[in-house]
């Protein structure tokens, strides 16, 4: 028989980790959400709006984005694309859609750049709208787009306004780990959080973020933050610590993008973010024993009340751990789009996480860059 004490630390753990893993379904809750305009609403006379898109590599996804944003009903917009040195026809795409869509070819990559930050504050000192707006080269929009953001960034008074799209997922791996992602999010950064203005949370989404032009410069746009893997967080950090308003909101009927292609690239790219400061090696050790902990060990309750002859305590919470985790992601795939089905699998979108920042560990001590789209990412001090 289990002694009262590992039963009452047994359940005491279980608990945390359902309290743990349920907040991020309240900050989801609490999340700002932003829904296109009427296509006739709003003023005519509103400011000219520069559309800076990075693009390296991007002849796949491009075309559909700038036949986006070319089907913009806003009345002043100008889109800017950074080519940013592809070695695909990335180049082809932009020429065709001249002179609706301008292109930029920015000089080379200077030391300590990162090439997306390089790439967008060569789109930002040749852009010529009072706004910028900074979208990515795999983002959609609806005809709407531009002027629902710009009038919510208006009506509330934000220096910096982003978005979070809807995250199409296709493949097998996108559809079983991007919803956990998300959560993970949600849960580090404390999204729902940035549009309280006494609070010091702080992050923007680089997918799709506004700001106004002057306000860019005043804080040095990209150039401040130059060498910063995460820009978009760097970015909305220095505006909170200039006492900027910030907001941001999910928008999955304003904008969709297709994150990540395969397995590969997924996994890729999320190494690539754990390149920052923000991400040493006692950080991320510190990552795998929180996925561990909240997220697979919990589900290992039911069978060691099972195996250790059936306390009902152990035996009814561990039931309900299961019931209750597995019908939480499966809650949380279906309302970002993605087949509730694949929540049935998040132990394995957790153990993705775990051989992920097992493997930031690694180049963190071994000092190893990650490569991402043809560009070293090295290990930032």
């Amino acid at each position: 028989m289990l002694a009262l004490w590992v039963v009452v630390l047994l359940s005491g753990a279980a608990v945390l980790a359902l309290l743990y893993q349920g907040s991020a379904i309240v900050l989801a809750y609490q999340m700002a959400r932003l829904e296109p305009e009427s296509p006739d609403v709003g003023p005519r006379d509103r400011p000219r709006v520069s559309v800076v898109v990075a693009a390296r590599n991007e002849e796949d996804a491009l075309p559909a984005t700038l036949d986006t944003l070319l089907a913009q009903t806003y009345p002043d917009l100008e889109v800017l694309v950074v080519e940013d040195g592809s070695t695909d026809r990335t180049k082809e795409v932009i020429d065709a859609r001249a002179p609706r869509v301008r292109r930029v070819d920015p000089p080379p990559l200077p030391a300590g750049w990162t090439g997306k930050n390089w790439a967008c504050w060569t789109g930002a000192r040749e852009a010529t709208g009072e706004w910028l707006l900074f979208l990515d080269a795999d983002v959609r929009t609806v005809p709407t787009a531009v002027a629902s953001v710009l009038d919510w960034a208006v009506r509330e008074r934000a220096d910096l306004a982003s978005i979070a799209p809807r995250i199409e997922t296709v493949g097998f791996w996108e559809r079983v780990v991007l919803p956990f992602f998300v959560q993970l999010t949600l849960l580090v950064f404390r999204a729902s959080h940035v549009n309280r203005d006494r609070s010091k949370t702080a992050m923007a989404n680089g997918q799709f973020w506004m700001t106004p032009r002057s306000t860019y410069f005043a804080l040095g746009g990209h150039e401040a933050i130059r060498g910063t893997v995460q820009e978009d967080v760097a970015i909305a950090r220095r505006f909170r610590s200039a006492g900027r308003r910030l907001r941001i909101a999910w928008a999955p009927r304003i904008a969709v993008t297709r994150m990540y292609r395969d397995r590969h690239e997924m996994f890729e790219g999320l190494l690539k973010n754990l390149s920052g400061r923000d991400h040493d090696a006692p950080h991320l050790a510190a990552d795998v024993a929180g996925v561990t902990g909240f997220y697979l060990l919990p589900l290992g309750l039911l069978p060691f009340a099972l195996a250790t002859g059936g306390n009902p305590v152990l035996l009814g919470l561990g039931a309900f751990l299961y019931v209750g985790l597995f019908g939480k992601h499966v809650a949380f795939s279906r309302s970002l789009g993605t087949p509730g089905r694949y929540g049935l699998l998040y132990p394995l979108a957790a153990g993705f996480f775990v051989v992920l920042f097992a493997t930031g560990v690694g180049r963190h001590l071994r000092r190893r860059p990650v490569e991402w789209k043809g560009r070293p990412y090295p290990i930032q001090n």
